[in-house]
């Protein structure tokens, strides 16, 4: 019987097994590394086969998960997106709790697990549902666009929902002059610039983001004569100083589409090295930070939220439902910052 103290043990044939996986993601994970992988990513394997389970992993997953296990990957956009078009029995969300309730949400029949209940969100924690009340109250008649990085309780008392991909469009959606925006503030100031709608900001900021400096970004340029990608959520003089600012995914269509010899990622650490195996002409640098919550995530809990089906996110049924019309208009408007 396998229980939550399963240790899967190494066998040489493993590396036979996963010797394309251990090619595409050789300049990320050391080798030396794999013996200590592959046990748990060929249990996770066989076991969500079994469970008939689907793993979604972030972009900020560590490649061991992102490479290894997962089914769908990508940004909060398109594990929404998945999530409300998928057919499995168990969903398991390797990324933070808000993307297990967004994935609860838009996928009620489903069983949604998440491996560690603590993967939480600085964004997530900074406002609550009252204080979207309240702002409702110093604003009447300006409608409410929450960033997907909050909870399920602060998306059900907004009226849209938005991520960094197409903030812009859907608060030029709501029809309105002002709109209450929330609860990123770099992220708002940043749509703000892109837009002649009035934007009422929180004080919310993501504790990843937050801590690169314009200095660094100019100091990584100067030193590796790098371009520089910076993600929204980073403060407005970090913004100033890069070549193009976008989404997770939106990152990915820039290097793509311009193909630079070497460019700075200014995010999080792992989404450098999930890219740079998409990319391996690329010379990538990563001035990162880690983001403490999604590191939660780990293999061995993956096999046992499988194996023991735990900790499945449940949200209230009148929070669910108004938390899935503002996540549906955030779907129906897409994703628009493609470079």
């Amino acid at each position: 019987m396998i229980t939550s103290e399963f240790r899967p043990a190494w066998t040489p044939e493993l590396e036979d097994q996963y010797s394309d996986l251990i090619t595409r993601v050789g300049t990320t994970v050391p080798c030396l590394e794999w013996p200590l992988h592959l046990p748990w990513v060929d249990a996770i394997n066989r076991l969500k086969r079994y469970r008939r389970a689907v793993v979604m992993a972030h972009s900020y997953q560590s490649p061991e998960i992102f490479h290894g296990v997962a089914d769908v990957t990508g940004d909060s956009l398109a594990l929404a997106q998945a999530a409300a078009d998928c057919d499995a029995d168990f969903i398991v969300m390797c990324g933070v709790h808000f993307m297990a309730e967004t994935a609860k949400i838009l996928a009620p029949d489903r069983i949604v697990l998440i491996p560690d209940l603590e993967a939480g969100c600085s964004l997530a924690a900074s406002i609550t549902a009252d204080d979207v009340h309240q702002l409702r109250a110093l604003h009447p008649g300006a409608p409410v666009v929450s960033y997907v990085n909050t909870s399920a309780a602060v998306k059900a008392a907004s009226d849209a929902c938005c991520t960094s991909a197409n903030a812009v469009q859907v608060v030029e959606a709501m029809g309105t002059d002002k709109v209450i925006f929330i609860p990123d503030q770099y992220l708002g100031r940043h749509v703000a610039s892109r837009t002649e709608v009035e934007l009422v900001l929180w004080e919310g900021r993501c504790e990843v983001h937050e801590q690169f400096t314009a200095q660094q970004v100019r100091h990584t340029r100067e030193r590796f004569d790098a371009q520089v990608v910076a993600h929204p959520e980073c403060s407005p003089e970090v913004l100033a100083e890069a070549d193009f600012v976008g989404s997770t995914t939106a990152m990915a269509s820039w290097l793509r589409k311009e193909q630079p010899t070497r460019v700075a990622l200014v995010t999080e650490c792992s989404m450098a090295d999930n890219l740079r195996n998409q990319f391996p002409a690329i010379e990538i640098i990563k001035p990162c930070n880690l983001c403490p919550h999604m590191k939660r995530i780990t293999l061995p809990n993956i096999h046992a939220c499988l194996t023991e089906l735990r900790h499945a996110v449940e949200i209230p049924r009148a929070v669910a439902i108004s938390a899935r019309a503002a996540l549906h208009r955030m779907l129906s408007v897409g994703r628009r910052d493609e470079p």
